[in-house]
């Protein structure tokens, strides 16, 4: 393919913009070569400033489940604009698709919209610190949970391909307060706990990771961590910035039988615009400001567009649960296939898979956390990566990534991807 615009448009945004992107990952640095720059997105296809068309993948790394331009809300958008952007007052919208998220997903009373993953990520640690008046908390090596100074402490993702696993500008006042433990192993959590009596304000997880590869929880792992906050009375926060609306209405919680006690949200509960949430019980948010202490704010928190986006994406979801069935046994179809061809050539692999994420990781071992994620061969992945993009496969640019399948993915689609696959494969 040709990418000519595309690196013409790289330099221009290098001259800019820090390393020529607003986030990392999209560099390319983990696989090499100059990022594609996308012009527009319809379904499925991504089309980039160069002409090619490309499967899209990543979903804009998980909010576009209905797919790209969904009608029904570029039309509820379209009419939202006509009545201005923004406000900076409440909207009964706000109201609205709160409403929908607290009926959609289990065990939660109230719920605060911000304006990304990270916000809602760093207010839910913060609300844990001031509820439980502790001030560590406990984080799992290779989990992302955004680019807040306590969790820039051996992230996965973005942060390990650009080689800051600890971000300069993170303090070590910043750092002593989050106390690693190792995904999958709940030893290494229960030690954590026995040398901190009374100081563990919460755990903060991925119920399944999305950062390291979609890496699945082991069965009784998450139940075990439950119990533990409970004996020793700190609070469990799933973040489900990924997983939420995604795995099904009711997100990891749903999926997996688990109560948390914060649960944060981002991409789908957005419609693909900048939205994060963050909710629990009435007693944990009752704490937070202007009826609480705990003080959280933000000038175009539950901007009108943004809801309007992400209500629209809700109210489809809930008045359709047949799509998590139809992009699991599309993602299930997709698995299937690309395990028969690996086979079959004898490359080293390992797929973990849990609904409509995937990721494939180019090592014998089964890949359960961080560790065990680094041991794919990277030369096999950059190879896999950029042979499937110039077939006009749009994957994620990183063997710690996930990819996310959209509802407007057809048989025609993954029939075309497996063919790729099977060229790229037989090359490597």
């Amino acid at each position: 393919m040709n990418y000519k615009r595309s690196s013409s448009l790289f330099i221009d945004a290098k001259k800019n913009i820090p390393g020529g992107v607003n986030s990392p990952v999209r560099s390319f640095k983990a696989v090499g070569g100059d990022p594609i720059f996308i012009k527009k997105a319809k379904g499925t296809y991504l089309y980039d400033v160069d002409g090619n068309k490309y499967i899209d993948f990543i979903s804009s790394w998980g909010p576009m489940i209905l797919g790209h331009a969904n009608n029904k809300v570029i039309k509820a958008i379209k009419a939202r604009i006509e009545k201005g952007i923004s406000f900076g007052a409440p909207t009964e919208l706000e109201t609205k698709i709160a409403m929908l998220a607290l009926k959609m997903v289990p065990n939660i009373d109230k719920i605060r919209f911000v304006n990304s993953g990270t916000e809602a990520c760093m207010s839910a640690i913060r609300l844990a610190r001031g509820y439980t008046k502790r001030d560590k908390i406990i984080k799992f090596v290779g989990c992302y949970h955004g680019h807040a100074d306590a969790f820039l402490i051996q992230a996965g993702s973005g942060a390990i391909c650009n080689g800051t696993p600890n971000s300069p500008g993170v303090t070590k006042g910043n750092a002593k307060d989050t106390i690693l433990a190792k995904y999958n192993d709940i030893s290494s959590v229960l030690k954590i706990f026995k040398k901190n009596i009374n100081k563990i304000a919460a755990i903060i997880i991925e119920p399944v990771a999305g950062n390291m590869g979609c890496v699945i929880p082991k069965p009784g792992f998450l139940e075990d961590l439950r119990s533990l906050c409970d004996k020793y009375k700190s609070l469990l926060i799933f973040d489900e910035v990924m997983t939420g609306f995604r795995l099904s209405a009711g997100g990891a919680q749903e999926s997996l039988s688990i109560k948390a006690d914060i649960i944060t949200f981002g991409k789908i509960i957005g419609g693909g615009l900048p939205v994060g949430a963050f909710a629990s019980s009435n007693e944990i948010m009752n704490e937070l400001s202007p009826i609480g202490k705990i003080y959280q704010a933000g000038t175009l928190s539950g901007n009108p567009v943004a809801m309007e986006a992400g209500f629209n994406t809700l109210k489809i979801l809930n008045n359709h649960p047949e799509i998590y069935k139809n992009i699991d046994l599309k993602t299930k179809k997709i698995h299937d296939r690309i395990n028969s061809i690996l086979e079959r050539n004898n490359v080293p692999y390992h797929i973990n898979r849990f609904g409509s994420m995937f990721s494939l990781h180019f090592t014998e071992d089964p890949v359960i956390n961080f560790e065990t994620a680094l041991k794919g061969n990277n030369n096999y992945f950059k190879k896999y990566f950029h042979g499937m993009l110039n077939e006009g496969v749009y994957l994620p640019p990183s063997p710690f990534e996930s990819c996310f399948i959209n509802n407007e993915m057809n048989d025609s689609d993954i029939d075309y991807t497996i063919n790729a696959f099977e060229r790229v494969i037989k090359k490597l």
